[in-house]
C-alpha cells in the first residue's frame, strides 16, 4: 500500500470533531475562540449569556468546530463566516425565535400540501428529517402561508434541532450526535414541481449551509423520477462539494438500501417502513426529544 493510500485508510472519519482534533486543529480552535471573544463576537460569559438568550450554549466548542470544518480550518474564512452568521441572526430575529419559538398555527394545513418533519432516528442515532416534495400543492400552500413564514418556521426547526433534538439523541445514543439524516421523497414529483418551489429551496439551502453548517449527515433522495437529472442540475450548484458527497440518489427500489441506515420501525409506512403514528407520522414529532410521546 502506498503512503497516500495508507494515510487515507487510517484517517479518522471524525477528524475535526470534538475529541478528534490534531495539534493544529486544537490550536486553530483556541485562536478562533480568542479572536471572536476579543472582538465581541462571543460574549465573555458565553455559556450563561447563551442560555439566557437562546436556551442552549451556541458558543461551545462543537459549534465553533462546525464553522471551522465548513471552512477547512481556515481561520480567516471561518471568522468571516461567523461574523456573517451573527449579522444574519440579528437581522432575521433568530435569537428571539430560538428563545420563544415561531408561532405557526397553519402547521397542520401546511402538512397536507408540503410535508416537512422530523421523525425518530436512524441506526446511528441521528434525527431523521423527511421532506415529501411530491405532495407539494403550491397553489393551496400559499393560500395558507407564505415563503417568509416557511423560512421562519424552518429556522425555528433548526434551533430546536440544535437545542433539543441533538442533545436528546446524544443522550439516547450514549455518544455525541451532531448531524441529521434527511429523506427527500419525490414520489409523483415532476420537473414543474422543482420550478415551483425553487426559490424556497434555494433560500432554505442558503440558510442551512451558511448559518447551520455541518449539520447534515446523509441525504437520501428517494423515488427520483426519470428526468430527475435535469432538476438535480438546478439544485446541485446551491450545494457545496462536501454536501454533494453526502447525497444518495435512489429510484423507486430504495427500500433495501434505505433500511440499511434507518430501521423499518422508524420509517413511516408510506416510505417503506412499518411505523404508523397515531394521527400520522408527519405530525407526531416522534423521537427521543419528545418526552411526552416517549413515555406514553
Amino acid at each position: 500500500m502506498s503512503a497516500p493510500a495508507a494515510a487515507a485508510a487510517t484517517k479518522d472519519p471524525l477528524a475535526g470533531h470534538p475529541g478528534h482534533l490534531d495539534e493544529h486543529q486544537t490550536e486553530v480552535l483556541a485562536q478562533f475562540r480568542k479572536e471572536l471573544t476579543e472582538e465581541g463576537l462571543i460574549p465573555a460569559d458565553r455559556e450563561k449569556t447563551a442560555n439566557e438568550i437562546v436556551g442552549y450554549d451556541r458558543y461551545d466548542d462543537k459549534t465553533l468546530l462546525r464553522f471551522l470544518r465548513a471552512r477547512k480550518f481556515d481561520l480567516a474564512k471561518a471568522k468571516l463566516m461567523w461574523e456573517t452568521n451573527e449579522k444574519w441572526r440579528k437581522e432575521f430575529g433568530t435569537d428571539e425565535i430560538s428563545k420563544n419559538g415561531f408561532p405557526y398555527p397553519e402547521a397542520v394545513e401546511v402538512d397536507k400540501y408540503y410535508p416537512q418533519f422530523y421523525h425518530k432516528t436512524d441506526r446511528d442515532g441521528r434525527p431523521v428529517y423527511i421532506e415529501q416534495m411530491g405532495k407539494l400543492d403550491i397553489t393551496a400552500l400559499y393560500k395558507i402561508t407564505t415563503q417568509d413564514r416557511q423560512l421562519h418556521h424552518l429556522v425555528d426547526e433548526y434551533e430546536q434541532f440544535l437545542g433539543k433534538r441533538l442533545p436528546a439523541c446524544s443522550e439516547q445514543a450514549g455518544h455525541l450526535i451532531e448531524t441529521s439524516c434527511t429523506i427527500l421523497d419525490l414520489k409523483n414529483a415532476g420537473i414543474s414541481t422543482f420550478y415551483k418551489v425553487k426559490d424556497y429551496v434555494s433560500a432554505a439551502s442558503t440558510i442551512g449551509q451558511n448559518y447551520y453548517p455541518e449539520t447534515m449527515g446523509f441525504m437520501f433522495i428517494i423515488n427520483a423520477p426519470y428526468l430527475f437529472s435535469t432538476a438535480w442540475s438546478i439544485i446541485k450548484p446551491w450545494l457545496d462539494e462536501a454536501t454533494q458527497r453526502k447525497i444518495h440518489i435512489l429510484g423507486k427500489n430504495y427500500k433495501t438500501e434505505l433500511q440499511q441506515y434507518i430501521p423499518a420501525e422508524n420509517l413511516p409506512v408510506d416510505l417503506g417502513g412499518t411505523c404508523q403514528c397515531p394521527g400520522g407520522c408527519s405530525l407526531s414529532n416522534a423521537g427521543p426529544w419528545n418526552k411526552t410521546l416517549a413515555s406514553a
